[in-house]
């Protein structure tokens, strides 16, 4: 960890580009993208799991083979709401998780936007609970808190603001430490956020933008499950250059793992290109190194 608050320069746009974006979604919406959005890319068949196997030296023998599902950039609003995500919380019941975390951009611009998904998302479950993190979209009218307390109390969901948690005891116990957005929160701190970490646990980091990842990982992080980028949403020549950087679905950063989520929602237009929208499900091991 580089500093007590570690941060990222936030991706600004012209007003004008924006203006041109808003007025390219809400035409796609009017002429039924949402429809669209949920039989390309939402529906079964089209929408999978993505399994990954990452080995987390000293894990605690009590949590070998620990299950999370890692949901993120869900994006309600124009494209994404009540009811899209049936086929999601299907593969989540089917995966059975041990963990539930989400990363982050649950709305598009507005936090109603978000509470529409708070139906599905109550649906998904996991044995040790459900934990989130904020992304960039997040903070727009600054309402974190209300969104916060709207998904704790109608679908479980216990937000991780420089906070961690932790499962198991003694050597081995898993933290898992949630941060502030790196861009748009006021004043994030890793340092803050691993108060409760203790020596010898193994930590699992949800950072929503994955540039983050190399600030805030230490000797005891075995993995980072970050988002944000949409593994580019439209990944051809100069439209993938509109996403956030993307380095890839899963890579190393010092001694961890970063995986990084392609996410469930979009922005702009209903459509994926070589970046097919997914869950990811995770299998912790303390046992070996893991081939890739």
């Amino acid at each position: 960890m580089n500093g007590a608050a570690p941060r990222l320069a936030p991706r600004r746009f012209s007003r004008g580009r924006l203006l041109a974006f808003q007025g390219l979604e809400s035409l796609a919406a009017a002429l039924g993208g949402r429809a669209f959005y949920r039989a390309t890319c939402l529906s079964a068949g089209r929408l999978q799991i993505r399994e990954e196997t990452v080995h987390a030296p000293g894990l605690a023998a009590e949590l070998e083979g620990l299950r999370i599902l890692h949901i993120s950039d869900l994006h309600a609003g124009p494209f994404l709401g009540a009811g899209d995500l049936e086929h999601a919380v299907e593969l989540g019941r089917r995966f059975a998780p041990d963990l539930l975390v989400l990363t982050g951009d649950l709305i598009t611009r507005r936090a109603e936007e978000a509470y529409t998904l708070l139906g599905d998302l109550a649906q998904m479950g996991a044995r040790l609970g459900k934990y989130a993190v904020f992304g960039n979209h997040d903070y727009r009218g600054r309402r974190e808190h209300e969104i916060a307390a709207r998904f704790a109390e109608e679908a479980g969901f216990e937000f991780l603001r420089d906070r961690a948690v932790r499962f198991g005891s003694g050597p081995g116990a898993l933290a898992l430490v949630g941060l502030e957005d790196l861009e748009e929160a006021r004043e994030p701190d890793a340092r803050r956020a691993r108060v409760d970490v203790q020596r010898g646990d193994v930590e699992v980091i949800l950072c929503h933008n994955p540039a983050g990842a190399a600030l805030v990982v230490n000797e005891r992080t075995a993995l980072v499950l970050s988002g944000h980028t949409h593994g580019r949403q439209i990944n051809v020549p100069l439209v993938r250059r509109l996403a956030p950087p993307h380095p890839g679905d899963r890579v190393r950063v010092g001694g961890a793992t970063l995986i990084v989520n392609r996410g469930l929602g979009a922005l702009g237009l209903p459509l994926r290109v070589r970046a097919r929208a997914e869950l990811v499900g995770v299998h912790l091991t303390g046992r070996a190194e893991v081939a890739r």
